[in-house]
C-alpha cells in the first residue's frame, strides 16, 4: 500500500475542505510579514545613525500587531468550527446509538 493523502484517509486542501479560518491566517501572515519588514527598515536607520524615516513608517510597523491579531482570530476561529464538528459527530454518534 502506497502512503498518499488518500489511503492515509486525508484529504487535500482543496477550496471546499479549507478551515474555516484559513483565509484569516494566510492574510495576517501576510500583514505581519509586511509589518515586520517595516519595522526592520524603520529600525535600522537609527543603528546607523542616520536620519530617522518619517512618522507614517511607524504607522506602518504597528501592522505587524495586526497581522498577528488577524491570524490569532483564523487560529480560533478554526478550533472553534473543528470543535463544533466534534460535537455534531459526537452527537450524531449518540443518536445512532440509541
Amino acid at each position: 500500500m502506497t502512503n498518499t493523502p488518500h489511503s492515509r484517509g486525508t484529504t487535500p486542501a482543496t477550496s471546499e475542505t479549507r478551515g474555516a479560518g484559513d483565509v484569516l491566517v494566510r492574510v495576517g501572515a501576510i500583514v505581519f510579514f509586511v509589518g515586520a519588514v517595516s519595522t526592520l527598515a524603520t529600525m535600522v536607520p537609527l543603528f546607523l545613525g542616520s536620519d530617522p524615516l518619517p512618522t507614517p513608517a511607524y504607522f506602518v510597523s504597528m501592522l505587524m500587531g495586526a497581522g498577528l491579531a488577524l491570524a490569532l482570530g483564523g487560529l480560533l476561529r478554526s478550533a472553534l468550527a473543528q470543535k463544533r464538528r466534534v460535537q455534531e459527530a459526537r452527537e450524531g454518534q449518540a443518536a445512532a446509538g440509541a
